[in-house]
């Protein structure tokens, strides 16, 4: 299964960067052997309208024509649901076993994410009622995942 993270901004360059790429790496070291054949993270540039709608619109519209045909779309959004690391891992494990080829992560810029033109949410997923910094919440995202791997492994990175 291919893991995808689409992703307004760039975080390149900078200390929460260093931190995705670091749980990236293990994810890919970990989950090469589990079924998760890849996970790539793509940035796309802010908008550049002047207003916050006009340029959520232009991200959702430039985001939607990124998430691979029939990928299970799970949007980062501070309304959707939260889940604990366990059913993360669960989540993940299920759409593996049951032949899902691609999941599409999709975490909006610093003004929020509109729902994607042409694409149904899988899921909605919230880190918690708190709204975090855009960066901040791809770290998060990829720490869940490598943690995600570890759990369906056995390893001892988890100790809930």
């Amino acid at each position: 299964m291919r893991l995808t993270i689409l992703a307004i901004g760039s975080a390149r360059g900078s200390s929460e960067g260093a931190l995705c790429d670091e749980f990236r790496d293990r994810s890919i070291k970990l989950g090469r052997n589990m079924g998760f054949t890849q996970l790539t993270i793509e940035e796309l540039n802010t908008g550049k309208a002047r207003d916050a709608a006009t340029r959520m619109a232009d991200e959702a519209e430039r985001l939607s024509e990124k998430v691979p045909n029939g990928a299970h779309v799970v949007l980062l959004d501070a309304r959707g649901k939260g889940m604990t690391s366990e059913d993360f891992a669960e989540m993940l494990g299920s759409l593996r076993d049951v032949g899902t080829k691609d999941i599409c992560f999709v975490i909006g810029g610093p003004d929020g994410l509109k729902p994607l033109p042409g694409q149904k949410a899988g899921r909605s997923l919230a880190f918690g009622p708190q709204t975090w910094p855009h960066l901040l919440a791809r770290v998060l995202l990829l720490e869940q995942v490598y943690r995600a791997m570890t759990i369906l492994a056995g390893h001892p990175y988890h100790r809930a």
